[in-house]
Parts: C-alpha cells; structure tokens; sequence
C-alpha cells in the first residue's frame, strides 16, 4: 500500500484510522527489515518509507551481485594449482565457485569448467590434456577428479623415484646412520624380504639387515 496523503482537519474519522494504521504498519515494517540487514550495507540515508527503502535495497544486492559475480569470475578465471596441494580440494573448489555463480543467475557450461581445470594445471599434466583432448566423449566433473587424482598420483611417484636415485648414496647412508651397503640393499630389494635376508660379504665381514 503507497503511503497515504497526510491527513488535515477536515479529514474524516475513518481516513484519519486508516492513516495511523498506516504508519503503525509502516513503522514495524521497517524495524523488522532493518533489523535483517546490517547497517553496514544499508548506508547513512534515512528512508522512513517501508517501500521505498526494500526498493532501495534492491538496487544495492543488485549492484552487490554484479560486484559479487565479477569477483567469483576473476578468482575462477585465475585460480592456478601448483601440484603442492591436493588436486581432488582444487577441483571441487573451483567446482563450489561455478555453484555460487549458478546461485547469482550466472551459470557455465560444465564443458567450461573442465576445460578452465585442466588449463590451470601445471605442465607435468600434459599427458592427461593430451588425453582430454582426443577423447570424443565429455568428461564429467568426478571422472575429471578420479583421472586428475590418478595422475598426480603417477606424477609423485615418478618425482619421489627421481629424488631417491639422484640423492648421494653417502650422504642418504650418513643421514639414516645405515652402511651404504645396507642402503644399498633397501633401495633394491623390498622391505619384506630384507627382514629375512642376512648376507655376507668377504671383504666386510658379515652383515645382518
């Protein structure tokens, strides 16, 4: 209901009812909605007219969603994983950032989300966009985690067996306080069978692992 005109002297009993009910109404409302939004967003202008202040609001959430967007865009548009994380976290995160696009009426296709994913990855994933890439068929979100999940899998092992085969025999032996002998031994044989293998050596006498 607008606001009605103010009443005077002439007006009559009835309208000068209504009028009071009005403001009574009017009056509440604006409590109850103010004290919903925090003071914050709703600025230092003092509206004492219940309509105009929620069409007044709206302006602002509208103006707050399209600051709101612009930012889920840019951090979606530039996030980056750097392979010293967890990969399966990363994706769902830039999955969580597509919802709350979706919640403010801007949706992207699930094909951009994959491709945005997979461009943000480090080099060391370039068999796995090769892959993408030849693939007919569209993957979908858990298909990319449990393939993104398998391959920096194989990518940590590759990386741990290079750093244990370029690490100074020495210096892992000195490190672990074992003979290099026996390193030796735990780098080449499993760790089940070096609890049953005793070996001797000629020159060194015998040595128990």
């Amino acid at each position: 209901m607008d606001k009605p005109t103010s009443p005077t002297d002439d007006s009559t009993p009835e309208y000068k009812a209504v009028h009071e009910k009005w403001e009574r109404s009017n009056r509440i409302g604006l409590m109850i909605v103010k004290d919903t939004i925090p003071e914050t967003f709703r600025g230092g202008e003092e509206i004492n007219d219940l309509k105009q202040f929620l069409a007044e609001m709206d302006l602002r959430f509208a103006r707050s969603d399209k600051a709101e967007i612009s930012m889920h865009l840019h951090r979606f548009s530039t996030m980056r994983y750097h392979g010293n994380g967890n990969i399966r976290e990363y994706i769902l995160e830039m999955s969580n950032i597509v919802s709350k696009l979706k919640t403010l009426k801007t949706e992207l296709p699930p094909e951009l989300l994959i491709y945005f994913v997979l461009n943000s990855l480090p080099s060391q994933f370039s068999q796995l966009k090769s892959n993408y890439n030849t693939q007919k068929e569209q993957w979908s979100l858990n298909e990319l985690i449990a393939y993104c999940v398998q391959e920096e899998d194989r990518i940590n092992k590759k990386r741990l067996k290079v750093l244990i085969w370029h690490t100074p025999l020495r210096l892992r032996a000195k490190e672990r306080k074992l003979s290099p002998l026996k390193t030796m031994l735990l780098r080449v044989l499993p760790k089940r069978n070096m609890l049953r293998v005793k070996i001797h050596v000629s020159f060194a006498g015998r040595v128990d692992t």
